[in-house]
């Protein structure tokens, strides 16, 4: 995707927050130029799904690109009433163990590196919060949900879970990222209609969840220089969009009552 919207925009400064699997389908947010730099601020926004599970089948991948290891076809599947309440129960702030099959590190290979070589993949479980889920669908063995998650939730993992605690195994066939923070693939460009006269969002369209504060002209040719502006009192802690004129000029955080920036757009 990178690539070609390099080549569309003629541009060699693309990037992309958050990725997703080959077979999903949704929202990719693009980056080009200097929002290049904000890609941090955007994976880690909650994220949203519309995912189809299929119980009764097990993949070592834990998604439909995977090598079956288990299938189960019950006298009678759960019930929706089932099935809903252990949907709720994969909602809150808990521990995750993610897919072998996945992006993370173990030793500095990729975990789906080390699986895809025969080897064991001692993946640790990592703090995810499924700050809301629910039922779209059930019809035997499919099931439908969405999901609002964390940064750093597999939707694969859940669907695994899912079939787990239903007792007949489960793994992910389609995934749709409808949202990442307030981006929603309804403003979205397909890549077929992408040419370089579209329009894009603005740097500060992307960090519309940070509090913005308001520069002058004096601090934003210091904010510019990477140097700190008094003011961090009021918001201590935080990080904030120090914006003028409606533009992002830097992302900065509070140190010692001044508002440090740690990415500036602007140039000096």
């Amino acid at each position: 995707m990178v690539a070609r919207v390099r080549r569309i925009l003629r541009t060699r400064a693309v990037g992309h927050a958050g990725t997703l699997d080959p077979f999903a389908t949704g929202l990719l947010v693009v980056l080009v130029g200097r929002a290049t730099r904000l890609a941090r601020f955007v994976e880690r926004q909650a994220k949203g799904y519309l995912a189809e599970a299929v119980l009764g089948v097990t993949t070592d991948t834990d998604d439909l690109t995977g090598r079956v290891l288990d299938r189960q076809e019950p006298m009678a599947w759960p019930t929706e009433a089932a099935v809903r309440d252990t949907l709720s129960g994969l909602s809150g702030t808990y521990l995750q163990r993610p897919p072998a099959y996945s992006a993370r590190r173990v030793g500095g290979r990729r975990g789906y590196q080390l699986a895809r070589a025969g080897q064991e993949v001692p993946l640790p479980a990592t703090p995810v919060t499924v700050s809301g889920i629910e039922l779209v669908g059930w019809v035997p063995p499919v099931l439908t949900f969405h999901a609002a998650v964390s940064a750093g939730t597999y939707i694969r993992a859940l669907a695994r879970d899912l079939g787990q605690r239903l007792g007949v195994g489960g793994h992910l066939r389609a995934l749709r990222r409808e949202w990442i923070g307030g981006l929603r693939v309804e403003q979205a460009v397909p890549l077929e209609e992408l040419v370089p006269e579209t329009p894009l969002l603005s740097p500060l369209d992307l960090l519309a969840h940070l509090p913005r504060v308001e520069l002058g002209a004096e601090q934003v040719e210091r904010v510019a220089h990477g140097r700190a502006v008094e003011g961090a009192t009021a918001l201590g802690g935080s990080e904030v969009a120090l914006v003028a004129g409606g533009r992002l000029v830097a992302v900065a955080e509070a140190v010692d009552g001044c508002w440090q920036p740690r990415v500036v757009l602007e140039s000096a």
